[in-house]
């Protein structure tokens, strides 16, 4: 069992218009709702890979509600979410069908009371002697500890469970200082944390700050991986249109899987490009285009790279 915690998650809702355009209004040719939050969508994206996986963090209200409605129709995935008084919060994804640009609005989370984190941290404690990876993702809700990821990872390697990092700003500079088998942030937030905008540079001062492995995502330049096993630069074929919503998170769930299949990295590389290329012709987050993944496995270019040090 691969083990998700997603401590904000959402319901993604996505809108299709024809053309977006500042102060008009718009006729909105098609909607769907999706439980949603990083974690969440790395569950849903294991799940239709054929791995069993559990979802833990929080839920509460209407919006919470329709997330475990949603969750429980969905193949391979346990629902072990935490109910909390406040509302779990919406997304907002609208889609230019005209340019192929995607607008987001992500709402503030719950609030979670001292007594609901601690009631996580028990069903945390619970779930991970089963687990065989665990993958800690997305922003933290108001009244969760900034520490907390770091506390997380430290858990997780005490129990011997390797644990994939994706998150920015405060919460990832501690975090990596906990030491994550694997960290996942794109440019921006690679930069953030160190300092740097040159991506070999940035890899390697992370890795220096605590993570075992660094894969940085470029957008659609691909993904940079700096591990102790190589160094390596994944890159799809060609730039492909559509909702880049989730791609990042298609990219953590091809990572886990290879992680747990014991692939090796060039491998993992290969699949965590070709599916997150897959998950830009899909309607919504948590979903790819499987016959595009297919086609896309034996076409993407995985080099090694040098001047890492």
């Amino acid at each position: 069992m691969i083990l998700t915690v997603t401590l904000n998650t959402a319901l993604d809702i996505t809108y299709r218009v024809r053309s977006l355009r500042p102060h008009a209004s718009h006729r909105v040719s098609d909607v769907t709702e999706r439980p949603g939050g990083k974690g969440v969508n790395v569950a849903r994206v294991l799940a239709a890979l054929g791995h069993e996986v559990t979802v833990t963090g929080f839920a509460g209200g209407g919006t919470g509600r329709a997330v475990r409605d949603r969750l429980a129709g969905t193949p391979g995935v346990t629902d072990a979410l935490v109910p909390v008084a406040g509302a779990t919060r919406r997304t907002i994804a609208v889609v230019d069908d005209l340019s192929g640009d995607t607008t987001q609005l992500n709402e503030p989370g719950p609030q979670i009371a001292p007594p609901e984190w601690n009631a996580f941290l028990d069903r945390y404690e619970q779930l991970l002697p089963a687990a065989s990876a665990v993958a800690l993702c997305g922003s933290l809700p108001p009244g969760v500890p900034v520490g907390a990821y770091a506390g997380l990872v430290r858990t997780a390697r005490a129990h011997g469970v390797p644990v994939l990092l994706d998150t920015s700003g405060e919460p990832l500079r501690r975090g990596v200082a906990a030491r994550p088998d694997i960290i996942k942030p794109n440019a921006g937030e690679l930069a953030e944390l160190t300092g740097s905008h040159e991506p070999l540079r940035a890899t390697r001062d992370a890795r220096r700050r605590g993570a075992h492995a660094v894969v940085a995502s470029l957008g659609a330049q691909g993904l940079l991986a700096v591990t102790p096993e190589g160094h390596w630069r994944a890159t799809p074929p060609a730039l492909l249109h559509g909702n880049p919503t989730g791609a990042g998170d298609s990219a953590v769930a091809a990572l886990l899987a290879g992680l747990v299949e014991h692939r090796p990295w060039p491998d993992r590389l290969t699949h965590a490009v070709a599916l997150s290329a897959a998950t830009v012709r899909a309607p919504a987050a948590g979903e790819f285009d499987r016959a595009t993944y297919e086609e896309l496995l034996g076409r993407v270019a995985v080099a090694g790279v040098v001047g890492v040090a």
